[in-house]
């Protein structure tokens, strides 16, 4: 085995980090951090569209921190951090000595799959750390430059997992695939092992507490699944965007050097144990495919292949064409998956239909001020028993967030709907982003008040959605709610 390189790995982490924490405020709170939120101030052992773990970290640093953005993030920029160190300890798994072990660092902190979700605390960056650690842990166990493995290791596979499993069903998908490119080329000894039996009943066990959840409320996720492969989420791919966005989405100067990597792992004896890194990365594609499975879905196996790929690229391109490739790469990559521009100049780029996420970031205390001078501007009987009703949980955290306490909110939108429906008696919502024709199936009377304006003419799902009063809802709630409720 090579010598790991601790400093140089560690720097280029730790720099990682940083540039992540200096600019964790440059825009506001994303929908989903806003939604997670709310979402762990009612602690459950799972939601209808996720595990309960990043809720209830969400919220907890959130109460420390006493409400604090930089905070918040601080937890997604350390395990991005923590992504780049590990990618480089991937590469000297498959023989890559202390030039691939730093190659592989920068190019996985440079990624667009580093740095745009590493900026936030979703789910997604903790499911891309807990990829690459088990693939590590996975190549350890089998042994790849190092024969033979050490199996005890599958018993922290077995932790891993079950811990990634309480955070994003997702890792599932990847535990699934490696077995059967393991069953199919191989190496099969090490599934033999009883410390790998062990490794399945630790992660079932911590598992365990959300998928009885699940099955005690119907198998939620599963709903939510189909809605997303019917297209039901702004982040839906179509079978032509979810093949062309993996060649992008890392970096396309990226590319040259992944490509070679998942080339290597099937064609190098030097790794021939890897063999099935590719095949699971087939599998993965299809089953993503064929699922309707989103695009960033794949993006936890790609720090693998800059792994693996690292070493053919500093044997075959020179030093000084890769270091302008990687500058160029950290430039583009990072105005793009960064809030690094002002917001005042992010309609004028094409930045917003590139990276989605970038236009998810802004508008949101208008959008609650907007709501409150509505909720104020009811007469003072029907004020005092109005609730506000958002199509969406971006609305409904934001409201939450940064609107006042005139009104209390609901929305019928994934997890949303478990907190509701209103009380009996409430007989005037002010709704934000439903259509006026939609509102009119359940109440007798809709008057559009507004629209929302994020004063930045960013053309986001919220810019422009009306701002509606309903009143005399025509069926009782118990009835309407059902009607409201939406997955996606």
């Amino acid at each position: 085995m090579p010598p790991t390189a601790r400093r140089p790995l560690a720097l280029v982490g730790a720099a990682t980090s940083i540039l992540l924490l200096l600019v964790s405020a440059r825009y506001g709170y994303h929908r989903d951090e806003l939604y997670f939120l709310v979402a762990g101030d009612h602690p459950a052992w799972g939601y209808v569209d996720q595990p309960p773990l990043v809720p209830l970290l969400a919220h907890g640093v959130d109460a420390v921190s006493g409400g604090s953005l930089v905070a918040l993030r601080a937890v997604a920029a350390l395990l991005g951090g923590v992504l780049v160190v590990v990618a480089g300890l991937i590469a000297r798994e498959l023989g890559g000595a202390r030039d691939a072990q730093i190659l592989t660092a920068v190019c996985v902190a440079i990624s667009g799959t580093t740095l745009a979700p590493a900026h936030l605390m979703t789910t997604t960056v903790v499911d891309l750390v807990v990829w690459s650690v088990l693939l590590w842990l996975v190549l350890r166990c089998i042994g790849i430059v190092r024969e033979p493995g050490d199996g005890r290791l599958w018993l922290l596979v077995g932790a891993v997992a079950g811990i990634g499993l309480e955070a994003k069903t997702l890792v599932a998908a990847l535990l699934v695939a490696c077995l059967v490119a393991l069953l199919v080329v191989g190496p099969r000894a090490p599934l033999r092992s009883w410390w790998l039996l062990g490794g399945v009943g630790i992660a079932l066990a911590l598992w365990a507490p959300n998928l009885a959840w699940q099955a005690t409320h119907g198998w939620p996720q599963l709903e939510l699944s189909r809605a997303i492969a019917e297209g039901g989420s702004a982040t839906s791919s179509s079978p032509l965007e979810f093949v062309v966005l993996q060649l992008v989405q890392v970096s396309p100067i990226l590319v040259l050097v992944w490509v070679p990597g998942l080339v290597r792992l099937w064609r190098d004896p030097a790794v021939r144990r890897a063999r099935f890194l590719p095949v699971a990365y087939a599998v993965l594609f299809v089953g993503f495919l064929a699922t309707g499975g989103k695009a960033y879905y794949m993006a936890g196996v790609y720090p693998t292949l800059l792994a693996a790929g690292s070493v053919p690229v500093l044997a075959r391109v020179r030093r000084s064409v890769l270091a302008v490739g990687l500058a160029v790469s950290l430039v583009v990559g990072g105005v793009i998956a960064l809030p690094v521009l002002p917001p005042t100049l992010l309609a004028k780029t094409p930045i917003p239909d590139i990276n989605p996420d970038s236009v998810e970031m802004v508008g949101w205390p208008r959008l609650a001020a907007t709501v409150d001078e509505a909720v104020e501007a009811l007469p003072d009987d029907r004020s005092a028993h109005a609730v506000v009703l958002t199509s969406n949980y971006g609305e409904a955290g934001a409201v939450a967030r940064f609107g006042g306490d005139a009104a209390p909110v609901y929305s019928g939108h994934n997890a949303f709907s478990s907190w509701g429906p209103p009380p009996a008696g409430t007989t005037t919502v002010v709704a934000v982003g439903l259509r006026p024709s939609v509102l009119s199936q359940w109440f007798g009377e809709v008057d559009v008040v507004g629209r929302i304006d994020n004063g930045l003419d960013v053309d986001n799902e919220e810019q422009g959605a009306p701002v509606v009063v309903a009143t005399s809802p025509r069926q009782p709630w118990a009835v309407l709610w059902p009607q409201m409720r939406r997955y996606g």
